[in-house]
């Protein structure tokens, strides 16, 4: 850390003047990792039509949270990514099971998931208010072990990408073809599904739930709009991605916003401005 905060001291800010403002030092940090993996991860969400399974996931992680505190857990969001990993799992198995469209299937999982983290915050008179501060996030918040941890997962999933992309795609657009090929379908889902879970888990607490959905789908969305082939879809997610946190970012701290929503307008206005580029329908 304390290379980057020496790197950081190089900026024209008054918040990067050295030995000042670590909080927000540890923030961009967070957010040059972070949003990486949502780009990434947008780029395959918006390919399988699974642009709610992220909502979904965010509800089963708070249920998660929910679950832990209840059960006396000092730090419950350990709690958390596991409910969400068999949260994800058990999606995927009933998604190959039924021959109902994803979006039923997200629509069933995501209002259980609401149902029952409502049901063991409240249970026994407790108060729904001391989980607030999930809705919304807060980014400043973030401790550099965290950070470390995520910076690990990002190169598990670029790896995931270099090893498996080809089959991954091939899944999420034709299943069947996948399936004659020799692809295992289920288990090439079922660790997408769990690496998103994993994501959107580690990350609610520093975007909120209630806005955690739109980087899963945003980047990707507006880099469709912009990409001529595979490898620019990924740069213009990844990279757009990465603009729009930092600019949201400081947005947030000169207006006194949240940075969640922050990034979450210039996602959308990129998607916006994206859409001058795309190819117009006949």
């Amino acid at each position: 850390m304390e290379l980057w905060y020496a790197l950081v001291d190089l900026l024209p800010f008054e918040w990067a003047e050295p030995g000042r403002m670590l909080f927000m030092k540890n923030a961009l940090l967070a957010v040059l990792v972070i949003t990486p993996l949502f780009g990434l991860l947008s780029t395959m969400v918006v390919q399988s039509r699974m642009s709610f399974f992220s909502d979904a996931l965010g509800h089963s992680a708070f249920t998660g949270i929910a679950i832990g505190s209840l059960c006396g857990l000092a730090a419950p969001m350990g709690s958390a990514v596991i409910f969400a990993l068999c949260f994800s799992l058990l999606f995927t198995w009933v998604r190959h099971k039924t021959s109902l469209a994803s979006d039923t299937v997200i629509g069933v999982f995501s209002s259980t998931a609401v149902a029952l983290g409502i049901f063991a915050a409240t249970l026994g008179g407790g108060s729904f208010t001391k989980f607030n501060a999930l809705l919304i996030g807060d980014i400043l918040s973030v401790e550099p072990g965290m950070i470390a941890l995520l910076l690990g997962i990002l190169a598990l999933i670029l790896l995931l990408w270099v090893c498996c992309y080809n089959n991954l795609l091939l899944s999420a657009l034709h299943p069947a073809l996948a399936d004659s090929r020799g692809v295992q379908v289920f288990w090439q889902e079922a660790v997408l599904n769990a690496a998103i879970a994993v994501v959107v888990t580690l990350s609610m607490t520093w975007v909120g739930l209630l806005v955690i959905n739109s980087l899963l789908v945003l980047p990707g969305a507006a880099a469709r709009n912009l990409a001529r082939n595979s490898r620019q879809y990924h740069l213009f997610s990844v990279l757009g991605a990465v603009v729009c946190g930092i600019g949201g970012l400081m947005c947030s701290y000169y207006w006194g916003a949240s940075a969640g929503a922050a990034v979450t307008l210039i996602l959308a206005l990129y998607f916006f401005l994206s859409l001058l580029s795309a190819p117009k329908k006949r």
